[in-house]
Formats: structure tokens, sequence, C-alpha cells
């Protein structure tokens, strides 16, 4: 387990990237749409599509009842809107963005992949052209946002080619080295088909040939020799040899290694955590080597996923896992467009195989998360790059009205996928959308991660449907958000009771250096972290000691807090040793920098002997020069402070847009936004002659005499709508 206080500020690139979202998402419906392509539609969980093809029909131009909104490119399909004028104009307030449905049943789901998209529309747009153009992509980006959908997708965008079967024959040459015949799709299973049935009428007449000359030698050694022993003997001698001369017609036989006779598109192959022999071919091992009983070289040849996916995709997710050997080896066959087939055990008879090259011409899709850069291989990367693109997956995206649409259809689309859930109602839908926004972590956006959101949807589904609902609801969908909370909340509630036990949180009263932070656990889940400062006699240089399993990002904050320190407090701490202390941090230890105020706090009230208040809580990062940075999970931090019955909590004034807590923790909790660290003494610290004179000492050393913060802005929480 392990407690993150983390300061993941805003990114700004988000932003960057949202300019084309909406843009290139509309697209008609599926019932003015060209032809179907046979195969299913694959769940829409994990985030997007990718780009439509180009022969899909762009726009409805019959009129009617519906019209599609927000734009015509063929990257995807728009939800329309019923077009009564009223229901239009409310689209941008409203939460499904202007439909006007009872159910989910009422919203149409697209029969195709491509189809099914909602948002990542750089990475949509990219794949359109990888595709095209038959490019390698790398996908980095958080789990859940959609790689493996794009990269699925991807194969039924590619170009139309012919393709083939891969056939392996024997070398009667060289066993050990089978000959590669590559045929055009389907005819590889005539060619064995017709080997066999030759092979098959050989054995036929060499069997009748057999029992004719058993027959005549056990009918001599009855009539003429009168020995039965004889007989029997000499006729299984006779059997042994047909039988043994019969392998050599099942050696001429090939292997059907590729088949793509039933491949209505490009192949798809999901090599992720493949070991080498599942992704780059191996060769059987052999007990039996001679005497002619073993089994023919070319009949014990595998194809790896590289083989099967020629003239289609490879996916890898998690790339930086492959073995470096298997890597490098990938990198061979992305290079040469073909890869023999080998033995990969030195152990085994298979090793001293090797096939003809084998064509390998795909288009590798790699995924991963961010961390994926830095163990990949960097020759594959370069190749990858250099004939091909990168593309970062979004996490979240703009809260307009036709996303809202979108979110609605994607509720409808895991309905129809499992099968077995009952549909939601228009407010089980609501629930689900503001759940998107809570997940988000941002003002105006929504949360990309949508196989974490199609969780939800069937967890909901199966609430409702164990109690035999017709359909889904707003109480099942609440429900299923605390049954599916993720094992960090779980164990984040599970500390908050067991303090509230043993008294360990305490949330009133006053005390010199010890301030109530507060932490995040994995990326949903908030805990109270206290901290204490205390300021002892030094035996040597003054320096600042702190415990709890510090990770290196909380022990740079630590050091600028002690730089903060130094300016601000009248104290010589050069002769001092001051201890901070995370109290029960857990296994995980302390990353990230937004305890930064909360010890500086600490510190300050130890050092200038005034104590803080201890029923609020805060949370922010700190500059050298005292401003409050922005931090990540806010929202969470602000649950958890209301469990754990706590008044007030301080956040940054940047994160003041990012609050979106339930509607339960509004009336038990005070959000108070700041901006300096002058502001947060104010508020923390009781006392009023010695905080008002600390305060005002702090405003004049930095020069950054803030203005007193208007009457209200303290009270109350921002909206989470």
């Amino acid at each position: 387990m392990s407690e993150n206080i983390d300061t993941d500020e805003p990114s700004a690139a988000d932003a960057d990237e949202t300019e084309e979202v909406g843009a290139t998402d509309a697209e008609s419906p599926d019932s003015e749409r060209g032809e179907q392509p046979e195969s299913e539609p694959e769940s829409s969980v994990g985030g997007d599509g990718p780009a439509g093809d180009e022969s899909a029909v762009e726009e409805s131009e019959g009129g009617g009842n519906a019209v599609p909104v927000d734009g015509d490119d063929s990257l995807g399909s728009a939800v329309e809107i019923d077009s009564d004028e009223a229901a239009v104009e409310n689209a941008d307030e409203d939460l499904l963005g202007g439909l006007d449905i009872e159910t989910t049943g009422d919203i149409e789901v697209p029969d195709r992949l491509v189809d099914q998209v909602i948002g990542q529309d750089h990475a949509r747009d990219v794949v359109k052209k990888a595709a095209k153009q038959r490019r390698h992509v790398m996908m980095i980006g958080s789990p859940g946002t959609g790689k493996s959908m794009l990269a699925k997708a991807m194969s039924q965008l590619l170009p139309k080619e012919e393709l083939q079967d891969v056939l392996v024959y024997h070398n009667p040459d060289d066993g050990n080295e089978p000959k590669i015949r590559t045929v055009p799709a389907g005819k590889g299973e005539q060619i064995v088909d017709a080997h066999k049935e030759e092979a098959r009428k050989r054995n036929q007449m060499r069997s009748f040939l057999m029992w004719i000359i058993i027959a005549i030698i056990i009918g001599y050694a009855l009539l003429i020799q009168g020995s039965v022993l004889l007989g029997i003997l000499a006729a299984g001698v006779v059997y042994l040899a047909f039988r043994y001369g019969s392998r050599g017609n099942d050696a001429m036989i090939p292997n059907l290694l590729v088949n793509n006779a039933n491949q209505q598109v490009a192949p798809f192959e999901d090599a992720t955590g493949a070991h080498a022999g599942a992704l780059l071919g191996d060769v059987r091992h052999d007990p039996f080597q001679s005497g002619g009983m073993e089994t023919p070289s070319h009949d014990r040849v595998e194809a790896g996923d590289i083989h099967k996916a020629n003239k289609g995709v490879l996916f890898i997710d998690e790339i930086n896992t492959l073995d470096i050997r298997s890597q490098q080896k990938l990198m061979t066959a992305i290079q040469e467009g073909e890869f023999s087939i080998t033995g990969q055990s030195e152990r085994s008879s298979g090793a001293m195989v090797q096939t003809e090259p084998v064509p390998t011409d795909f288009i590798i899709v790699a995924a991963g998360n961010l961390d994926a850069m830095e163990n990949m291989h960097p020759a594959l990367r370069s190749r990858i790059k250099g004939y091909g693109y990168e593309v970062y997956m979004d996490d979240t995206i703009d809260d307009d009205a036709e996303m809202r649409r979108k979110y609605a259809r994607f509720v409808a689309q895991e309905v129809e996928k499992d099968g077995r859930l009952p549909h939601f109602t228009e407010d089980a839908v609501e629930e689900v959308i503001l759940e998107a926004r809570r997940r988000s972590g941002r003002k105006g956006h929504l949360s990309l991660k949508l196989r974490d959101l199609g969780g939800l949807v069937r967890v909901a589904g199966d609430i409702a449907r164990a109690e035999d609902k017709e359909f889904t609801e707003r109480g099942d969908v609440l429900q299923a958000k605390k049954r599916s909370r993720s094992i960090e909340q779980q164990l984040a509630d599970n500390y908050i009771e067991r303090r509230k036990d043993y008294e360990l949180t305490v949330n009133e009263g006053d005390v010199i250096g010890r301030v109530n932070g507060l932490a995040v656990m994995g990326e949903d889940s908030g805990i109270v972290l206290p901290v204490m400062a205390e300021v002892t006699p030094s035996q040597g240089p003054g320096q600042v000691i702190a415990t709890g399993q510090l990770k290196e990002m909380a022990e740079e904050a630590v050091q600028n807090v002690s730089a903060i320190i130094k300016k601000f407090s009248d104290e010589d701490i050069s002769e001092k040793d001051v201890h901070i202390q995370f109290v029960q941090a857990g296994e995980g230890g302390v990353d990230g920098d937004s305890a930064s105020i909360t010890v500086a706090t600490a510190v300050i009230s130890a050092l200038e002997d005034v104590p803080v208040e201890q029923n609020l809580a805060m949370t922010g990062s700190l500059s050298v020069r005292g401003d409050v940075l922005p931090v990540g999970g806010v929202t969470h931090k602000i649950e958890a402070a209301a469990k754990s019955g706590l008044d007030t909590v301080i956040i940054p004034k940047a994160n003041e847009q990012d609050v979106m807590i339930e509607d339960e923790y509004k009336d038990q909790i005070e959000i108070i936004p700041v901006s300096h660290i002058s502001e947060v003494l104010e508020v923390a610290l009781a006392g009023e002659p010695e905080k008002d004179g600390l305060v005002d000492r702090l405003k004049s050393i930095t020069g950054k005499a803030l203005e007193q913060r208007e009457v209200g802005q303290t009270g109350g929480s921002p909206s989470p709508q």
C-alpha cells in the first residue's frame, strides 16, 4: 500500500489538444451508411475507435426529424438529437447534450467499431493516416484510454490487399531447413487437401498390396511348409516394412503455417506479454529423432504472432516488458519484412531447424505508459518513429454537448455489448456523465478512461438485474459507485475508520507543531495524513530531518520548505534540528510535494510556538517564495477530510475550479482557496496576537502583501457542476 502525496499540476498540453475536439467526431448514422463489415463490434471500453473509413457516407441528405450536429468529418459518427427547437437550444446546458430519451434503448448503437468513437481525435487522425500509408504507430498514455481499441480498429482501416497463406514443405536436401511457399488466401487449404488425398490414395494402394503379400505368405506357410508360426512372423515383418515405408508419403504433405482462408479484413494479432516462441515462432521438440519414428521437421514448425500478422496489425501493449532479445528480433522482422522460424530453446531438437524466411509485412502498434519509452529498446523505437508516428493519448476531453451525447451512447454500447444488462434510464445516464466529470479531475472536462467507467456501467447493471428491474436507475449507479470502489479507496476508508476507533485523527482543539495533511492513494482515494514538527537543540550544525519513508520528490519538497522557514522565522535555526514526521505514512512512503504547505505550517508553528487549529486539513505545493501551487487529487482529498470529521480544508486557489465533490459532502466541509503561505497561516494558526504578528511579518519579508480576501470567498465549496 502506498500513499502518494502528489502535485501533478494540470497540464497545459491537454488544453492545446482540445481545440480539435468535437470538430472531427461527426458522421451520419448507421442507417444512412453503405456496407457493413462482417466483424462484430469491439467494446468501447477504454476509449475510442479510430478514424472511420473513407467510404462512409458523411451526412444525411433526407432531412426528417433528426439532424446531425457538430461537424461532418469521417473520423466517427455523431449522436443525433431531436430537431425540436427547445431541445437544441438547451443542448449546451443539458447533461445529455439535448438527447430526448427515456432509456438507452432509444439510442442507436453503430455496428462498426470505427463508429463507436469517443474522444482521442488526434490519435484517431493519426491512426487513419497510418492505416492508409501503412505506417507504424506508438501510443503512449494511461491505461484504459483506448490504445488497444484503436489498434484493432486500425486493422479494419488498412487498404485492401491480397491476403496470403503460408505453407511449409519438407526439404529433401536438408530436412532441418524446411521450404516456405506463399499462396493467395484460401489456396493453402486446397493444396494441403490435395496432398492429403494423393497420400491417401498411395496408402490405399500400398495397403492393398501389403495384404495380398501377407495372404500369400500365410498361405504358403500353412499349405506348403505347414508352419503357422513361420507364416505369422513373416507376415509381421512385411506389415512393419510397409508401415515404415509409408511415412515417406506423410512427409510430402505440407504444413499450413498461416491460414487466412476465412479472414475478411486484415489480420489483427495481440502479442501483449507473448513469450519468444509465441511472438517469433517456434519448432516443437521431438523426443523420437531416430529409427524412422521422428516427426518431419516441417510438421513441427509453429508460426509466431509476427507471421500471423502478415499484411495486418501486430499490437503489443507494455512494449517495454518484452525481453530485450525479442525486441531485437522484432526490429529485424520490421526492417526485413521476413523472419525465419527456429526453435527457441537451445536444448530442444527444434533448435537444429531453421526455415526459409517467412513473410512479416505487418504494421506494428506499440503501446505503453510513460515508462515504456525509458525501458524500450532505443533502436526499436527509432524504427517505429522513423517509419511511423508517436501519439500521446488524452486522459480527458472538453465537456461539450456533443461529447455528452457520445457518453450517453457509450452507456448504450456497453449495455448492448454485455447483452444481459437492463438499459439505463435518463437519470442513470446523467449520473454516469457526472461521474465522468468527477473522474476527470478538471473543470469542464470528461474522463477518457472509459475502461473504468465501463466497469461502473456493468456493476450498476448487475445490481439492477439482481433485483429483476426492467431498467437500471440512478440509485443503482449510486450504489455501484460505492460497490466498485478501488482497492486503494477501500484501504483509505478502512484507515479512516480505524483511526477513528483508536482516536488517531484529531479534529478539534489547538496543537503546536501538528497539522492535518491530505494525501492520495492510487488515483481516486484520499486520506488524512498528519504531519508533526519538533524543534530541538542540535549537537552539531542544524539540519532538517524528515521521517516517513519520503521519496525523492517529497525530500526535495522538504528542502524547499526549509528555505522558507529560514527566511520567514525570527528564530536562528543554525544550531537547531527541525524534526518532521509524516505520521503512519505506510509502507509505500510519501511521494510528491503536495504536503509542502502542511510541512511549512507545522514547522513554523513549532518554531514560533503558535498552535494550529486541528479542525482543518490542507494540501498544496509551495514555491521557495511562498506561493501556493496547484496539486492533484483535490476532490478525493476534500472528501477524505469530510469523512474524517474535519470542518475546513485549505486548497490552492488554482485548484478551486477542479473541486467536484459528492453532494453528501457539500454541507459537511468548508473549502478555503489560498494563494500564499501567509493566507494559510492566517487561517490555520490559532491565538490572534501571535498569529497576526507572524502573518504581518511574513508579508513584509516576502514583499507580497496580499489583499484581504473578500467576504464570502472562504465559504462553501465550488459547485461540482
